[in-house]
């Protein structure tokens, strides 16, 4: 990645180890990012809406406003791209993080390769969004407008709630429309990453895209899973 955008990307770690927290401070500052650290939800939460942060790092268990409560509460002020850091390797627990609107969650303990790779891949795709994309809305599909300015979709005037990753994912199933997408291109186009068998992350963006459009009562067109193959985003059976 350009070592310019590196050193110019703001990154909130907040996480109440105090091993774990310097050690991130650390290493992340040493590879060129501005960094600011906070021990506790309400002191990140705060901080988050005082300045303007490219990425967020969130521990899950954290001291007074858990990490789940303060991305909820973060989200509906920002569309700021969160990694949820924690001990808690159960689906229902990463589930639960991306209903919270997590963009990407990291199970420890985690190498800082690894997270350095996800951080990259997050920056990449702002950058690639900030290039190309005009913030106006695209035409209505089926009545569902798509807003690249919100990163979000509404129907009759009611927004859907999208988390940026969710509303890239649905964007390019809405520009190939009819067209089975494989999961290792909506993985490097979406998420800017390899695909691996194991990772869920994109399973469960589309269960929360299907969530989201169906609680706006939006049923022309549905994702659909293909077997073996992917995704695809066609009409409603029931149209």
């Amino acid at each position: 990645m350009n070592p310019e955008a590196v050193h110019n990307s703001n990154i909130l770690a907040i996480e109440d180890d105090p091993v774990l927290g310097a050690y991130l401070h650390e290493e992340l500052q040493r590879g060129g990012y501005q960094v600011t650290w906070c021990r506790n939800g309400l002191e990140g939460l705060e901080t988050a809406g005082c300045r303007a942060f490219d990425v967020v790092l969130m521990d899950i268990l954290l001291p007074g406003l858990n990490g789940l409560d303060a991305l909820a509460q973060l989200r509906k002020r920002s569309a700021t791209p969160v990694i949820l850091m924690s001990a808690l390797g159960a689906e229902a627990d990463r589930i639960n993080g991306f209903q919270r609107g997590a963009d990407d969650y990291l199970p420890k303990p985690f190498s800082m390769a690894e997270l350095r790779v996800r951080i990259e891949a997050i920056l990449r795709r702002v950058a690639l969004e900030r290039r190309h994309r005009a913030p106006q809305a695209q035409p209505a599909t089926g009545g569902l407008h798509y807003d690249d300015g919100l990163c979000d979709v509404r129907l009759d005037g009611r927004l859907a709630g999208l988390t940026p990753s969710e509303y890239r994912l649905l964007d390019i199933l809405n520009r190939n429309p009819e067209e089975v997408l494989s999961k290792p291109f909506l993985y490097q186009q979406v998420l800017q990453r390899g695909y691996s068998r194991h990772d869920r992350s994109l399973d469960m963006h589309v269960s929360q895209i299907r969530r989201k459009l169906k609680a706006v009562g939006y049923h022309a067109q549905q994702v659909r899973t293909v077997w073996g193959k992917g995704y695809v985003l066609s009409a409603s059976e029931a149209q």
